[in-house]
């Protein structure tokens, strides 16, 4: 198979697809648990009213919960139209036979470090008394 045969291979875009296809997965579940961290405050405050075995005061008054999945919710949110974009982009510099010299993995990069972040300040949450 030639150079151009193998550029207009339908596997190939089929692949970009379905990698695409994963990072809008990607991006809606870093949503969904962005909005069950940002609720766990409040569930923390509801069960602090209800008995005296809940979370301490300094649980209770923290709002980091919310800002954490906030952060999680905004990077979902910005993994879906990062991805959007890059979806484009793939299918035309294979079209253009350029995509070896055009993309790289600094997406996935940045995600993992944003998350790792992200949890990092997660696990010190947790931790406080």
């Amino acid at each position: 198979m030639t150079d151009s045969e193998s550029e207009r291979d339908p596997r190939i875009y089929m692949a970009a697809e379905r990698t695409f296809l994963a990072w809008i997965r990607t991006g809606i579940a870093l949503m969904a648990f962005g909005f069950v961290v940002a609720r766990f405050g409040v569930f923390l405050r509801e069960v602090d009213v209800v008995g005296e075995a809940g979370p301490t005061s300094a649980w209770r008054n923290s709002g980091i919960s919310l800002w954490l999945g906030l952060g999680l919710i905004s990077t979902g949110v910005l993994t879906s139209v990062i991805s959007a974009i890059r979806h484009t982009r793939y299918v035309t510099a294979i079209d253009q036979g350029r995509f070896r010299q055009v993309f790289g993995s600094a997406l996935a990069f940045g995600i993992v470090g944003l998350l790792a972040i992200l949890g990092v300040g997660m696990a010190v949450f947790l931790i406080q008394p």
